[in-house]
C-alpha cells in the first residue's frame, strides 16, 4: 500500500493522462469510424475504395509501428505536434478501423426495404443513412463498440514509449526509487481496471436503453 500513497501523485498524473489519451482519441476514431463506415457503404466508387483501404491498411498495420510512422514520419512533411497529439492521432486512427466495421455491420443488419423505402420518397444517401439507417444500426453496435474502446484504453499504454505521461510509464520512476516493481505493476492494473470498468458500465447503460432486446 505504501508504494500507492507514498507516489499518489505520480500514479494520479498517469491515469489522468490515460484517461485523456483515451477519451480524445476514443472521440476521434468515433468521428472517423462512423464516416469511413458512410464512405464504405456510399453509392459513389471512389468513396468505397477510400474507406475499403483506409480499413484495410489500418487494421494489418501493428499500432507501434503506426506509432513510428506518426512521431517521426509526420515531423518530416513539416507537421510538428506535441507528443501527446501524435499519440492521439495513432490511437484514433487506429481503432477508427475497427469502429468502422463494427458500424457497418450494424448497418447490414437493416433491412435493405428500409433504405429502398426512403430513396423512394426522395431522400438523398446521406439522408437516408443519417435519418433512417443509422438510427437503427446504433442499437446493435453498442456492445462491439465499447469493446473497441476498452481495447483502445489499453492500447493507449504503448504512448509511453513515445514521451507521453500515461499509466504504464508510473513503472520507470517507481523503479529508480527503488521500490517493489510487483506492487508498482498491480497498482497500475488497478489503474486500468478502473478506466475500463467506467467503459463497460457507461455502454451497459447504453446498452440498456438504446440496444436490441433479446
Amino acid at each position: 500500500m505504501n508504494v500507492l500513497l507514498d507516489n499518489f501523485s505520480i500514479y494520479g498524473d498517469g491515469l489522468l493522462g490515460t484517461v485523456e489519451l483515451t477519451v480524445y482519441a476514443s472521440l476521434l476514431a468515433l468521428g472517423l469510424g462512423f464516416v469511413m463506415a458512410a464512405f464504405r457503404v456510399a453509392p459513389v466508387r471512389s468513396l468505397r475504395a477510400f474507406g475499403t483501404t483506409w480499413v484495410t491498411v489500418l487494421r494489418n498495420t501493428p499500432l507501434t509501428l503506426l506509432f513510428f510512422g506518426v512521431v517521426l514520419g509526420l515531423p518530416r512533411f513539416g507537421v510538428v505536434l506535441p507528443f501527446k497529439l501524435f499519440a492521439v492521432l495513432a490511437l484514433g486512427c487506429y481503432t477508427s478501423a475497427f469502429i468502422c466495421e463494427a458500424v457497418r455491420s450494424g448497418i447490414n443488419t437493416v433491412p435493405v426495404g428500409q433504405g429502398e423505402a426512403a430513396r423512394s420518397l426522395g431522400m438523398s444517401f446521406p439522408q437516408t443513412l443519417g435519418d433512417v439507417v443509422l438510427p437503427q444500426a446504433f442499437r446493435s453496435v453498442i456492445p462491439p463498440i465499447g469493446s473497441t474502446l476498452i481495447a483502445l484504453a489499453k492500447n493507449s499504454a504503448i504512448a509511453g514509449s513515445f514521451s507521453v505521461v500515461e499509466l504504464l510509464g508510473v513503472y520507470k520512476p517507481l523503479n529508480e526509487r527503488g521500490y517493489s516493481i510487483i506492487w508498482s505493476f498491480i497498482w497500475i492494473a488497478v489503474g486500468y481496471l478502473i478506466v475500463t470498468l467506467t467503459i463497460s458500465a457507461v455502454f451497459n447503460v447504453l446498452e440498456k436503453r438504446f440496444g436490441v432486446a433479446r
